[in-house]
């Protein structure tokens, strides 16, 4: 009988899942949730080709992840089979409680829970279905367990997941600058004092994966055109939250018609709760399905920001180095006011102000370490000559202006 399955990955080729705990997990309705999740929500808008899912980047994350726990073994260090069944099992869930089209849930229909603490409640959720099969795959992801490299391999500057999304994600945009060497980084991988480190000879691979993150967040993540195409969502959620407050009955599946006609905090979900079971029903699909019924609306502004989304008609965006002064939000607004025909105050609909920002890499936050021959261990700013404290630690500050086009 076949021990595992083989996933056919365009990125990384053949991706082996061993049958068992893992298996198991792959074929989870939740996981399976993934499929209809796109990775980058609405970044297609600019990157045509990025249409893959969440749960490619999931099977990716987990291909990743059993390398680098090869390579470590490898190195001498001791890993149980347990342990590194249990570190997989994160990694492949680490995304489970991904909300659809990117982030837009958050702090629009849902406030106050990330979609990090969804994916725990999702896990556990799992995990009570496996009778605890997870109980060591959840410490781990918790950081509640003695080994601490492991949790590292889920979640720090040289996490699996990282190195997995600047991969495929540079491979489906077709941002070749973007493209990291995580085969190399993953060999240069080991740990010393339970922590992990990187061998002097990666320093280079390093350098590149700092800067290939930089220029990816700026050039796909943070483009202009997919951060006003995201705005344009938000303001159009925002918008059927409204009417549905004012009980105005708008079209929706379902689960999406829970979230709009009811307020949602932290609080609400909880195992089993009415909140987590229709969030886990959600996927892109019940917000496109809205958006197409949403553009014929007597609501002018529903319909308005629903056509916008499926005519691809992109909230203008203007780039400032400083704060927006009220002044010229103001004039916005009234301009605004005047050639949609609609009142002052409905004009908020239309228009976003965000800060947004960036930095390469923060010492506070995790360092990454580099290991030398003699057994010094020093941080990537004092171990690199190319990069320094004072460039990768410089926070990029950018303030986007977005409004409707008229």
């Amino acid at each position: 009988m076949n021990d595992s399955k083989i996933i056919n990955d365009p990125v990384f080729g053949f991706i082996k899942i061993p049958r068992g705990l893992l298996y198991n997990i792959v074929k989870h309705p939740l996981m399976q949730r993934l499929t209809r999740i796109k990775q980058l929500g609405l970044a297609s808008v600019v990157y045509p080709a990025a249409q893959h899912t969440r749960f490619q980047h999931s099977l990716g994350a987990f291909h990743l992840m059993s390398e680098a726990i090869l390579s470590l073994q490898q190195k001498g260090n001791f890993i149980f089979d347990s342990e590194a069944e249990a570190v997989e099992a994160a990694i492949l869930m680490h995304d489970i409680g991904h909300g659809p089209l990117s982030h837009v849930l958050e702090n629009t229909l849902i406030n106050g829970i990330s979609h990090e603490e969804i994916s725990l409640l999702m896990m556990e959720q799992i995990n009570e279905e496996m009778n605890g099969e997870l109980n060591l795959a959840m410490k781990i992801f918790k950081d509640e367990y003695p080994k601490q490299f492991l949790h590292q391999l889920i979640s720090s500057q040289l996490d699996m997941d990282r190195l997995d999304y600047l991969r495929r994600d540079s491979f489906f945009t077709g941002v070749t600058e973007g493209n990291i060497g995580s085969a190399r980084i993953i060999k240069m991988l080991d740990v010393v004092d339970d922590k992990l480190v990187v061998d002097s000879k990666g320093i280079y691979s390093i350098e590149n994966y700092l800067t290939s993150r930089r220029l990816m967040y700026w050039s796909v993540y943070l483009h202009k055109t997919a951060v006003a195409f995201e705005k344009v969502l938000i303001n159009l959620l925002t918008r059927a939250k409204y009417l549905a407050q004012q009980g105005k009955e708008i079209f929706a599946p379902p689960q999406l018609h829970f979230f709009l006609y009811n307020h949602i905090e932290a609080k609400d979900f909880t195992l089993g709760s009415d909140a987590l079971k229709n969030y886990e029903l959600l996927d892109d699909n019940d917000l496109w399905s809205s958006i197409k019924v949403w553009a014929q609306s007597d609501d002018k502004i529903l319909s308005m920001l629903a056509s916008d989304m499926i005519n691809r008609n992109i909230f203008k965006v203007e780039i400032h180095e400083h704060p927006i002064n009220d002044e010229t939000l103001s004039e916005i607004r009234h301009k605004l006011a005047k050639k949609a025909d609609i009142s002052y105050e409905d004009t908020k609909f239309l228009f976003s102000v965000s800060k947004i920002q960036k930095d390469m890499y923060d010492v506070n936050d995790d360092q990454i370490s580099i290991l030398y021959k003699d057994g010094t261990i020093k941080d990537i700013t004092d171990a690199s000559d190319l990069l320094n404290v004072s460039l990768l630690s410089k926070k990029i500050r950018k303030y986007y202006l977005c409004y409707q086009r008229i």
